[in-house]
């Protein structure tokens, strides 16, 4: 009889405590820690994705973090094709359990759940995308698959880019594809979702933001600004984005960092809606139970799974 295969997911929007906690869960479960965090996997984005440094992983494994250059193309599709063989190849034949830590809902989901075989991307068609502003992107994406308009961010341009491009390759719809799921593993997950208070979440993020200034992200950022410049468009990640605004004179320094404050909330807004639509996650809210008391009733569930 084959063995069972099992493993954790934490998931939560940014800042609720994911990564904390799963580090007390990995000593104690002897477990590895595969991040699915979409920023997390660009190099030379440290501060700002609150990417964890060594010492901080108290010995603990950890998956899929600084893979990529910042002006480089990486998909959910990259993301499935790395973590699967980093499951079937590596945690299959030792001890180890595994977790996986983050709020990039579709990384995970492809996980879980499968992932759509999208076609791969076609150069000719990607360059043409890209040199095209935002609101013509937004036009096409919505009479080519007004469902993809209406449901993803529209203020990503690789994410209309994507859409657009699947489009065109497939001549079907995006958002009827990326549901047609193969799942690529043959584990099963205990899927755990971490929230707070809403007041105390964003109390957190509002703070977490002042202190990745204090660190250095401004310096940061402007490394990368003047590294990257001509595809700094590439570079989406909340933190990066609104800094580039203020190198290029178009806000203050005040602005870009209210901007970052309010773009992180609201994409912490996105995440809760995310994760409160997918089925099977066991919900703690950290406002109202000790960490204690979270993780003793993760082990408790845990042997039973």
């Amino acid at each position: 009889m084959q063995k069972k295969l099992k493993g954790i997911v934490i998931a939560g929007a940014t800042g609720v405590g994911k990564t904390d906690l799963s580090i007390k869960l990995a000593k104690q479960l002897n477990a590895v820690i595969i991040s699915a965090d979409a920023s997390q996997v660009y190099k030379e984005l440290n501060i700002g994705t609150a990417k964890i440094a060594h010492d901080e992983m108290q010995g603990i494994p950890h998956y899929m973090i600084d893979l990529v250059n910042p002006d480089e193309d990486y998909s959910v599709g990259d993301f499935e094709r790395a973590v699967n063989v980093i499951l079937n190849e590596n945690c299959q034949n030792t001890e180890k359990n595994v977790i996986i830590a983050g709020g990039t809902g579709l990384y995970i989901k492809s996980i879980t759940d499968g992932f759509a075989q999208l076609p791969s991307k076609d150069e000719k068609i990607r360059d043409d995308l890209e040199s095209r502003n935002i609101e013509e992107l937004q036009e096409m994406l919505k009479s080519l698959d007004k469902k993809s308009y209406d449901e993803i961010d529209l203020s990503n341009k690789l994410r209309l880019v994507r859409a657009i491009e699947v489009c065109l390759l497939t001549g079907g719809k995006f958002s009827a594809l990326r549901v047609q799921n193969v799942k690529n593993n043959n584990y099963e997950f205990f899927k755990i979702f971490l929230t707070r208070d809403r007041e105390e979440l964003y109390e957190r993020i509002n703070k977490r933001v002042e202190i990745m200034i204090s660190k250095g992200l401004v310096e940061e950022a402007y490394k990368i600004y003047t590294k990257y410049n001509k595809s700094c468009f590439k570079i989406s990640s909340i933190g990066y984005k609104e800094l580039f605004s203020y190198f290029d004179g178009k806000i203050t320094l005040e602005e870009a960092i209210e901007e970052i404050k309010k773009e992180s909330r609201r994409y912490a807004k996105r995440q809760i809606t995310w994760f409160k639509k997918e089925k099977n996650y066991i919900t703690y809210n950290l406002s109202e139970l000790t960490e204690v008391e979270v993780m003793k009733n993760i082990f408790e569930k845990w042997k039973k799974f």
